[in-house]
């Protein structure tokens, strides 16, 4: 169905797409390629939300040359309006003959509406050309319109011997500064960074992207940081709150002890419950409902653990630098097993070395169908 020309032209849109891995979010990272007569016309990436999409960077540098042409798309060109008018019309009225989408848009807004749109116009549609490395790039949309939750990805750093800080809590640091910087572009596709009261307490984090080495100028966008603080305990001269973008999630209910850190700059959610604890499935949902992609945790075992047993958890990141801590160390997570039966066997998708350090990338859900798996 695809030839090997089609391959390569839509390798090239997936590589323009990640060009907006840091930038598009809410939005889907989108790339599109447009080829008349084996020649590339024109090329474009979605940068931000509110802002032109792929199609419609690419049309404007193919001009007249995107009539007849055939343009490659990472994701099924749009087909309602949003802040922007769709992509679907604006390849009509270019004139362009093919289109080949790598996947359809989970967005039920669109949902094949897109391709149809132009099937019934005369153009010829494809879809599922490296429909594979396309979800990859867009997971946490992805998820969110499919499930109505972001992708949850836990990020650990451990000793050899699995231990993620001193007895008194110590854990600066465990990785060298080539996992801390690969660390910086993670923080800086997610959507938020999610964190627990304890380890606000105990490290005093930022939770902010701070500098990437491979991004020419500043980083224009923070996630949002999201502290599960159910008693309120969180410092007003917490360092996380020198920048804004801070959501407080809690059961307190007392305004007066909401206003010092109201008055900090942060934004306080109130969550009763019955346990005392916040409820992990409905503070996702409540992120999913702010447009957050891709939530990504760095806390302690307790958290973790948390979203291990619930099934929160779609993905782990683990860093594991060459020392021993021994046995009194901290660990990953509390998961209070019984029995071997009842062991997690996440799948091993990558390892590789970052400087000294070892990277394993761990699989909790399936991404390609984002199903839970058996």
């Amino acid at each position: 169905m695809f030839t090997a020309q089609d391959h390569g032209y839509m390798q090239q849109a997936l590589m323009f797409a990640g060009l907006g891995l840091y930038t598009t979010t809410p939005n889907p990272r989108v790339g599109c390629v447009i080829v008349r007569d084996g020649v590339v016309v024109g090329e474009g990436w979605h940068v931000r939300a509110g802002e032109a999409h792929a199609e419609v960077h690419a049309l404007r540098q193919a001009g007249e040359l995107a009539r007849g042409a055939t343009a490659y798309v990472t994701l099924e060109p749009c087909s309602h309006h949003g802040r922007t008018p769709p992509c679907a019309d604006a390849l009509l009225a270019a004139g362009v003959a093919r289109v080949v989408a790598a996947m359809q848009d989970p967005n039920p807004q669109v949902a094949g509406r897109g391709l149809a749109r132009l099937a019934a116009a005369g153009v010829t549609v494809a879809s599922g050309l490296l429909e594979a490395q396309a979800r990859e790039l867009n997971i946490g949309f992805i998820a969110r319109m499919t499930r109505g939750r972001p992708w949850l990805r836990i990020k650990m750093a451990s000793s050899l011997d699995g231990r993620t800080a001193l007895p008194d809590g110590e854990s600066k640091w465990i990785t060298g500064p080539a996992a801390r910087a690969d660390v910086q572009r993670l923080r800086a596709r997610s959507c938020a960074m999610l964190t627990g009261i304890g380890t606000v307490l105990a490290d005093d984090p930022q939770l902010t992207v701070r500098e990437l080495a491979d991004w020419p100028g500043p980083v224009e966008r923070q996630p949002l940081r999201v502290v599960l603080d159910s008693q309120l305990r969180t410092p007003p001269t917490a360092r996380l709150l020198a920048e804004p973008g801070v959501l407080l999630v809690t059961a307190v209910t007392d305004s007066a002890r909401h206003r010092p850190l109201l008055d900090a700059g942060a934004e306080i959610a109130v969550q009763e419950s019955a346990s005392g604890r916040p409820d992990l499935t409905a503070v996702l949902a409540s992120l999913a409902a702010r447009h957050c992609n891709e939530v990504t945790v760095e806390a302690g075992a307790t958290l973790a653990g948390a979203l291990l047993r619930q099934g929160l958890a779609d993905e782990m990141l683990l860093y594991q630098a060459p020392v021993l801590l021994g046995d009194p160390a901290r660990g990953i997570a509390q998961l209070d097993l019984t029995g071997m039966a009842q062991k997690l066997t996440p799948r091993v998708l990558e390892r590789r070395l970052v400087g000294d350090d070892l990277r394993t990338r761990l699989l909790f859900t399936d991404m390609h169908t984002l199903k839970e798996p058996a």
